[in-house]
């Protein structure tokens, strides 16, 4: 729909073409829709419409009448894929049809028959913004009381009230009928957006907790080979495989846990994890003792960024020692490799690891920023905006 929804100024209706699922329905709609012109064309056509008139009158009313009926069909059908001007210049065309057909019919006084424009608002309604649909109905109203007016004989109340359920009805029913799709076609946007939003979740999620978890193995696993083939002390490659069985354990219950959306990460248990794994990479690591002094509602987002910054310098750094500090609402991870890198990029071109903390912060009032330090070395920091 348009911008505003129904009421909206600019609220031009546009609904999605119909699917090739629903090729079906969208026939039966036409078949119902052609249902409705039996009435009008039977009145026009039939033996008490045009047969007491001229030959040339009655082809000319039965040629205005069929251009009307199907120009009402195909606006239904398939106007709201037209462009606002063509639509106006449909609707005009309708209106123009209709006020031919009614004067070939029985002259300037069936202008103010009851439902003689009620097909053609019922387009207006359907096309173009509700607010003109509603303003065009009642300036048809209005004139067809002057219509009446103008007419010989008096004016009653019940020729001015008579006028209105040709009126009201076709355009509140098209109108209810909009709301309807737009809400059908709303629920269908919101679905997608929830689905979209659900693959966004897992691939950020899954990327944090495989990440760190594959690196960290790949880190132990390198290490007890290499303690092996120096021929070291054969206990230690044991603990170093006995911790790769753990980590894959711990692995594949988090992403159990990630898929169904019941993870959720502790700074206390991430510190843990950096220290094992920065001590397995030989990186030497400066952590602090606890967060416990860390704000609650920026906890697990700080533990994201922990596991990412920690991954990304035991992966890309080069470095040989690595700092991670908290202070009020922000956090950091340094190290002083040689390299410039964010998951294997530039930090002038973030890779999927930031742009996934990135939208963790957002989500807390957050912002998070990476780059280089003057003095070498490369800086993650998370903080609150």
């Amino acid at each position: 729909m348009g911008e505003q929804g129904v009421w909206g100024r600019s609220a031009w209706p546009v609904w999605n073409p119909a699917r090739p699922g629903s090729r079906s329905a969208h026939v039966r709609g036409v078949l119902v829709l052609s249902l409705f012109l039996l009435w009008p064309l039977w009145e026009a056509l039939g033996p008490d419409g045009i047969w007491p008139k001229a030959p040339a009158v009655r082809i000319a009313i039965g040629a205005a009448t069929l251009l009307y009926a199907a120009g009402w069909l195909g606006a239904m059908v398939a106007g709201v894929r037209l462009p606002p001007r063509r639509r106006i210049l449909l609707v005009g065309t309708l209106f123009a049809l209709a006020v031919v057909a009614a004067l070939l019919r029985n002259g300037p006084l069936y202008l103010g028959h009851a439902g003689v424009f009620s097909f053609v608002l019922a387009v207006a309604a359907w096309l173009l913004p509700a607010r003109w649909g509603v303003l065009l109905a009642l300036a048809t109203w209005v004139v067809q009381v002057l219509a009446h007016w103008v007419a010989p004989g008096p004016v009653t109340w019940g020729h001015v009230g008579g006028l209105v359920p040709g009126i009201v009805i076709p355009v509140a029913v098209t109108l209810l009928i909009r709301f309807v799709v737009q809400l059908g076609q709303a629920h269908e946007e919101i679905a997608a957006l929830a689905a979209a939003a659900e693959r966004d979740r897992l691939a950020r999620d899954l990327h944090d907790v495989l990440g760190h978890s594959l690196t960290t193995i790949t880190v132990k696993t390198g290490l007890a080979r290499r303690v092996l083939e120096s021929g070291g002390d054969p206990e230690r490659a044991l603990a170093e495989l006995r911790d790769v069985e753990r980590l894959s354990r711990q692995a594949h219950s988090e992403v159990r846990l990630t898929v169904s959306g019941r993870r959720r990460p502790s700074l206390a248990a991430e510190l843990a994890g950096a220290r094992a794994a920065l001590r397995a990479a030989g990186i030497s690591a400066v952590l602090p003792s606890s967060a416990n002094h860390v704000p609650a509602e920026l906890a697990e987002p700080f533990a994201y960024v922990l596991r990412e910054g920690v991954t990304n310098v035991i992966r890309h750094s080069g470095a040989t020692r690595c700092e991670v500090l908290f202070g009020d609402g922000w956090l950091e991870v340094r190290d002083n490799g040689p390299g410039q890198r964010t998951a294997g990029q530039s930090a002038a071109e973030p890779g999927n690891g930031l742009s996934g903390l990135a939208e963790r912060l957002r989500a807390v009032g957050g912002r998070v920023e990476a780059g280089p330090l003057p003095a070498g070395g490369f800086r993650l920091r998370a903080s609150r905006a």
